[in-house]
């Protein structure tokens, strides 16, 4: 018999831009993969953004510029 363990979920932060008058935010990006398989390219959020990864940079975040929606998907 095989069992099966669930991981629990890893999140990334990634950086949005800023179009218009709207500022980068930082968003929640979930792993299916390998943290060292991430190369910063664009991403899709937890909130459905794409946004720019950034590796060394870990969710959740303790900054003020933060998604509220990818804070409240991710429970943070």
């Amino acid at each position: 018999m095989t069992v099966q363990t669930l991981s629990p979920t890893v999140f990334v932060a990634a950086r949005s831009r800023a179009h218009g008058p709207t500022v980068a935010l930082w968003h929640a990006v979930e792993l299916h993969r390998l943290e060292a398989e991430l190369d910063g390219a664009c991403e899709l959020t937890v909130c459905g953004a794409l946004a720019r990864v950034e590796p060394d940079q870990h969710w959740p975040l303790a900054a003020r510029d933060v998604c509220p929606a990818c804070a409240t998907l991710t429970r943070w």
